[in-house]
């Protein structure tokens, strides 16, 4: 989310800059080295074992050296290690256990978590390429002032792709939870960072859902063909995705460091489309004949307004919420509105202050209406196996010679 930023420089200290955001991103984790190489002697070939550690060990330095910002580089070495990681989750003549592997919080810059197990690997890699997805998304996401105006724009084709990147990113999770997971022994599940738990997972993905609605309500409010209708239902879905996702991370431990900032910025985002759905609804209301229609629909204004500037506290809590981030400058649907609501709630109530002191009797809040959620993560299957690496060929573990084994115990004993 922009959170993930290098305080410190070479030979001096580096001024420490809060950096904006719009997509909530959590913390990388990136790999630390592990020794793949000697746990496997034995079991596949040479060529094999020294190619899973190659494109390992080239994830750790490209993440290490660029902090996780070369999203093209990094995405491509994770796609090519997964797909000939995959196998070892399939022999069954190799120990699930048999490889430490090491990764660490790139926020934090320690080391978090070593878990002996195959499953956690694709998880943490599968996760990785998710997060990279999202601070992609969120990149596209941050106005810029390319012509040095003063004049910061986001396009519609940058929208439309992050909306592309959310739905991907949301696929990466959903798949993390239905299709790894569920592989990983209990006592290890414990041991997972609390942004592995289930809960956190499903949040986040269903949030991303959310996140790419909000951006085609901005899309449909800059739109003069979009209807009203069609910005209370897209209003309506973004509440819906932000309420799910709240019920998922209020499952997990929230109190303290990226899980409590990230419960901040669901209800933040919760207040803000609430705020809309009420206000479109209200809209719509007040365009009926009857009395009880109008005192209605100046409800739903007031309640807008209300739910407007408690998003706007929420806002700022998520804000000071650790680590430190900026909120960019108002856009989408939320520059409208933050300008619209009191507006509308002020010359609404006036208009029709006459009926709500008759009609006290209906001055109920109109339930909001439901509709079917429109997006879905876009589907992601595991790799199939990299048949040039895992060719019956290439598994199968080469007899050593007397010299090799020699040479071999004389390496471990030097070390």
């Amino acid at each position: 989310m922009g959170c993930t930023s290098s305080v410190y420089a070479v030979g001096r200290k580096k001024k420490l800059s809060i950096p904006e955001m719009v997509m909530f991103v959590p913390s990388m984790r990136i790999p630390v080295q592990s020794d793949l190489q000697r746990p496997l002697r034995g079991l596949i070939s040479k060529d094999l074992a020294d190619r899973l550690s190659s494109l390992r060990n080239q994830i750790v330095l490209v993440a290490e050296d660029t902090g996780g910002s070369a999203i093209t580089e990094l995405r491509r070495v994770l796609e090519e290690y997964l797909s000939v990681l995959i196998c070892l989750t399939k022999k069954e003549t190799i120990d699930d256990g048999l490889i430490e592997f090491k990764w660490r919080n790139l926020e934090h810059g320690r080391q978090e978590i070593c878990v002996a197990n195959f499953w956690f690997e694709l998880l943490s890699v599968l996760h990785l390429m998710a997060m990279l997805t999202l601070s992609e998304a969120d990149s596209l996401m941050i106005p810029k002032d390319p012509t040095g105006s003063g004049l910061r724009v986001v396009s519609s084709d940058c929208k439309r792709e992050a909306i592309d990147l959310l739905l991907k990113a949301s696929g990466y999770l959903d798949c993390c939870i239905r299709d790894i997971l569920v592989h990983i022994p209990f006592d290890i599940k414990k041991r997972l960072p609390k942004s592995f738990q289930p809960g956190a997972l499903e949040a986040m993905s269903i949030q991303t859902l959310g996140q790419g609605t909000e951006i085609q309500l901005g899309l449909a409010v800059e739109s003069q063909n979009a209807t009203l209708s069609v910005k209370r239902r897209l209003a309506c879905e973004q509440l819906v995705y932000f309420s799910q996702a709240y019920q998922c991370l209020s499952e997990c431990d929230t109190d303290r460091g990226y899980e409590k900032k990230h419960m901040s910025f669901i209800k933040w985002k919760f207040l803000e489309s609430k705020a809309a759905a009420y206000y479109y609804h209200g809209l719509i209301l007040d365009k009926g004949s009857e009395p009880s229609c109008h005192v209605s629909a100046v409800c739903c204004f007031l309640a807008a307004e209300e739910l407007l500037l408690e998003s706007k506290r929420a806002c700022l809590s998520f804000c000071l919420a650790s680590p430190v981030t900026r909120s960019p400058p108002l856009w989408g649907a939320m520059k409208h509105l933050h300008q619209k609501i009191p507006e509308v709630a002020s010359r609404k109530s006036q208009m029709y202050g006459y009926l709500l002191e008759q009609e006290k009797a209906l001055q109920a809040l109109p339930e909001l209406p439901e509709f079917q959620l429109s997006l879905r993560p876009e589907e992601y299957q595991l790799p199939e196996i990299d048949s040039s690496s895992w060719s019956s060929e290439n598994c199968e573990a080469q007899s050593q010679t007397l010299k090799e084994h020699l040479n071999d115990s004389d390496y471990e004993t030097s070390e």
